[in-house]
C-alpha cells in the first residue's frame, strides 16, 4: 500500500516490480495483495499494461484499515478478543495492562494514514 501511494496516481506496479522493492518473496505478496483487492483498497489489472493500482484514497486509509484487513480484527492478547475470553480477565491484574496497551497501538496505527507514511518513504529515499 505505502509503495502504490508513493507512485503517481492512475499508476500501476506489477506484482514482481513490489517484490523486488519491498524485498517480500511473490507468493507471499500475491497472498497479501488479494485481501487488499477484496477490502478494494486496491484494484488488479490483467494484461500488457496490468499491474496493481491503489483505489482507495490514501489520505483516508489508515495502517489499522492495512493491519486488519490483512490480519483481522486488532488482538495482542486472547483475553481482548471477544469469543474464547478469558474467564479471569474481571480480576486478573494484567488484562488493565493488555487492554491499554491494545488501545494505544489502535490509537497509532489508526492515526497514521498510508499517504503519510508513502510522503516519509519518498522523503528518506
Amino acid at each position: 500500500m505505502i509503495h502504490l501511494a508513493s507512485l503517481p496516481a492512475g499508476a500501476r506496479a506489477s506484482l514482481p516490480e513490489m517484490a523486488r522493492t519491498i524485498e517480500v518473496p511473490d507468493h507471499f505478496l500475491s497472498k497479501v495483495l488479494q485481501m487488499l483487492c477484496r477490502r478494494r483498497l486496491i484494484h488488479s489489472h490483467r494484461g500488457a499494461g496490468g499491474g496493481f493500482e491503489l483505489v482507495a484514497d490514501p489520505e483516508t486509509v489508515s495502517l489499522l484499515d492495512v493491519v486488519e484487513t490483512i490480519e483481522g480484527p486488532l488482538q495482542l492478547n486472547v483475553c481482548l478478543g471477544e469469543q474464547g475470553s478469558c474467564s479471569r480477565k474481571s480480576w486478573c491484574p494484567a488484562h488493565l495492562v493488555w487492554s491499554e496497551a491494545q488501545a494505544a497501538m489502535a490509537r497509532v496505527l489508526h492515526d497514521t494514514s498510508i499517504a503519510s507514511m508513502a510522503r516519509n518513504a519518498l522523503k528518506t529515499s
